[in-house]
């Protein structure tokens, strides 16, 4: 090789040290961080939403179609979560790999979701025929999930199978320590109630033995009414509830108004990667989302 094809050859490594990567396009915050805790520099990851974004309407911009359209793979929650825009960004980046198939990935297809509904009405607000997709605050549900993405990584990109597999046996050794500690210090919300803005806490209280007494929202997806909130107010009192819980991107005013009214603490918790100071991470998330649960506890 001549010295002019030697420093050629040098300059194109340096400039695109990852050329070759695969490049996963992730719905929701949570499945970029999970996809980084598999993959890290091995593929490159673009989000299309923010903690402070509500998933179910984003707008299909073409900053995100570009995204769509260049991406391998595509992760997101599904179960229809993103039924207002992904189908539009898929159609619209014109791009076959993430269509269908190998590069298509639904979250909720992997695992066994909650409240899916014995029949469709509309009336009843803004139901999920294939359950209820808010998923990500279930520690075991997210270990099912990472394996699965895991087993998908290595299905498009083979050559990097050791990289991957070697990455998931220490996501789920760290998770399932991580589980252990998180359980313990959660015991004190075992049975304690709260009062939700919308219904996306189900699988979190489930894991932790809590129960949600009430909703902000009179059905889900259609905004907090006075008449539904006054409503709420005898059984927020009389339930000895631990809080009135919303996520980062909701609006404050209706919790604060019950809060105001009844006693009872309303506090943000991040909801996803990002929804907070503390949820830089997957394990961020879970740490700050017990720790603001726990400092309600009396």
């Amino acid at each position: 090789m001549n010295k002019f094809a030697f420093f050629t050859l040098l300059l194109f490594t340096f400039i695109t040290p990852n050329a070759h990567a695969l490049n996963v396009f992730a719905c929701e915050p949570e499945w970029g961080a999970l996809v980084h805790e598999l993959a890290g520099d091995a593929v490159t990851v673009d989000v299309g939403t923010t903690a402070l974004q509500d998933v179910h309407v984003i707008e299909a911009k073409p900053s995100l179609i570009a995204k769509v359209r260049r991406a391998d793979l595509v992760i997101c929650s599904g179960a229809d979560l993103e039924i207002g825009w992904l189908p539009q960004l898929i159609r619209q980046a014109g791009n076959s790999k993430v269509a269908s198939g190998p590069g298509y990935f639904m979250a909720a297809e992997q695992i066994v979701t909650l409240e899916k509904p014995s029949k469709l009405d509309r009336s009843e607000g803004d139901v999920h025929p294939q359950g209820n997709p808010h998923f990500q605050l279930d520690p075991y549900r997210v270990l099912a999930i990472a394996k699965a993405v895991d087993a998908r990584l290595i299905e498009l990109d083979p050559g990097k199978a050791a990289v991957y597999q070697q990455r998931l046996a220490d996501f789920s050794t760290r998770w399932q320590a991580a589980i252990k500690v998180w359980e313990t210090k959660a015991a004190p919300l075992k049975g304690r109630k709260v009062v939700v803005h919308h219904g996306s806490w189900i699988y979190l209280l489930q894991w932790l033995g809590m129960t949600e007494i009430g909703a902000l929202e009179p059905k889900p997806g259609v905004p907090p009414t006075s008449a539904h909130l006054a409503s709420l107010i005898d059984i927020t009192k009389s339930a000895n509830t631990l809080a009135i819980l919303r996520a980062a991107y909701q609006d404050p005013k209706p919790g604060d108004w019950l809060s105001e009214h009844t006693g009872v603490p309303a506090i943000t918790l991040p909801f996803t990667v990002g929804g907070d100071d503390k949820a830089k991470d997957l394990f961020g998330l879970f740490d700050s989302t017990i720790d603001k649960l726990l400092a309600v506890v009396k």
